[in-house]
């Protein structure tokens, strides 16, 4: 779920060697396997809570929002941070806040305050916005620029390799085998040790990074005058529509995982335990990844605005059957879903910035304040869920997909219109 612009130069003292930067790239791509797999425990965490305190869909969803509501708050002053301290500083201070996030686990559960979890999930993302904007660009500059997108794809990969263990983990230390939790308290307790183990985690790996010695990597901002004469932003249309299918992309697919364990638990649906309804989400998170390897195949020889087209309709249709079937036809298609979803994020983030030229950087912001989607779609499926119920609350995300899909048609078309006002 995260990108990075490339339109940027690094120097070094170093010759841009792979081989010399085998071990901090080797140390940078764990971080985002890391961050992958405390992302998504969102995921199993939700229903646990959501028991715990007896909350509503919506009240269950403040917990996207705090977390992805970080994105937005944090990510500009993060930025300017790393650009003061440095990329391997800032890894270690991202690393540092997350695992304060986490150990404030253990005060919310023990006196058993809604309010203060949110605080710790604000507090645990604001240390992951941190060590996006530090580590994208440090792997990027990590060898030559001509393979900086086969080693981010590398890191990316790893982050999917996160997102689709850590549904199985949460289910087992959230759960336990049964999922039977003897009370309220004892099912509050149950985040307690995985969270304190995370903690523990993060502040190992910032220990090690510490003392690792790293290549210090300095962004080359070139001669400004350059820009004076750009046209503004704002009349790139395809950057803006682009911004929103961001906006879009992100609500819709951390809201789809929000609400799986809920909806496996629906009678209708598949009456599924917590504990094993937690553990299919693995499949969703799972299908991203294999769909990342097969559409970077596939879009080798088929234009990507294409790719998106299919993907976008396919996951419209899956949603439509979701919404109006039940049993395994309504579970199993839903859970496809994540197989299509897998080139959304980096092919509409491409497609947005394409022609922007000296205002790649800046478009590139303009995007990523866009994951704040992430925060705002889950609260109105979860208001929707509760005015309706939980099947119908699946139209939203739905919604979100069909702008993805007029964003698909038109993108080639507002982006001539942008090239010719040059």
């Amino acid at each position: 779920m995260s990108e990075v612009n490339l339109n940027q130069s690094f120097s070094t003292g170093e010759t841009q060697n792979n081989k010399n930067y085998l071990l901090p790239l080797t140390a940078m791509t764990t971080l985002f396997f890391l961050w992958g797999f405390i992302t998504v425990l969102n995921d199993v965490l939700i229903p646990r809570l959501k028991a715990v305190f007896d909350l509503s869909y919506t009240e269950a969803m403040l917990i996207q929002f705090c977390f992805f509501g970080a994105y937005f708050i944090v990510s500009l002053p993060a930025g300017m941070l790393v650009r003061k301290v440095g990329y391997r500083k800032g890894v270690i201070i991202g690393l540092t806040i997350a695992a304060l996030g986490c150990c404030l686990f253990y005060p919310a559960a023990a006196v058993h305050q809604y309010s203060l979890f949110l605080a710790a999930l604000f507090i645990l993302a604001g240390g992951i916005t941190i060590l996006q904007v530090s580590a994208n660009p440090y792997v990027a500059a990590l060898g030559p620029v001509e393979t900086a997108s086969s080693r981010l794809n590398l890191a990316q990969a790893l982050n999917s390799l996160g997102t689709t263990i850590g549904p199985m983990v949460g289910a087992a230390l959230f759960f336990g085998g049964t999922g039977a939790l003897i009370n309220e308290a004892a099912q509050a307790d149950s985040v307690k040790v995985p969270y304190l183990m995370i903690a523990g985690a993060l502040l190992t790996i910032a220990i090690v990074f510490a003392f690792l010695k790293l290549p210090e990597l300095h962004e080359h901002h070139g001669d400004e005058t350059d820009v004076v004469a750009e046209q503004p932003l704002r009349e790139a249309k395809h950057l803006l529509m682009g911004v929103i299918g961001i906006f879009c992309y992100v609500g819709a697919e951390v809201s789809i995982g929000s609400f799986l364990v809920n909806y496996f638990a629906d009678p209708s649906i598949a009456g599924l335990e917590e504990h094993a309804a937690a553990k299919l989400i693995s499949y969703y998170w799972g299908g991203a990844m294999i769909g990342r390897f097969v559409g970077a195949y596939l879009m080798q020889t088929v234009k990507p605005w294409k790719v998106l087209v299919f993907n976008s309709a396919m996951v419209i249709g899956l949603l439509l059957l979701t919404v109006n079937t039940s049993g395994n036809l309504a579970m199993y298609s839903v859970l496809a879903i994540g197989l299509f979803n897998s080139i959304m994020f980096p092919t509409i983030f491409t497609l947005s910035i394409e022609g922007l030229d000296s205002q790649t950087s800046k478009g590139s912001g303009w995007l990523c304040l866009a994951i704040v989607g992430g925060a705002i779609v889950p609260l109105i499926q979860g208001f929707v869920a509760d005015a309706a119920n939980i099947q119908i609350s699946f139209l939203i995300p739905a919604v979100c997909y069909v702008f993805i899909l007029w964003f698909a048609f038109n993108v080639t078309k507002l982006q001539q219109t942008w090239q010719a006002t040059k």
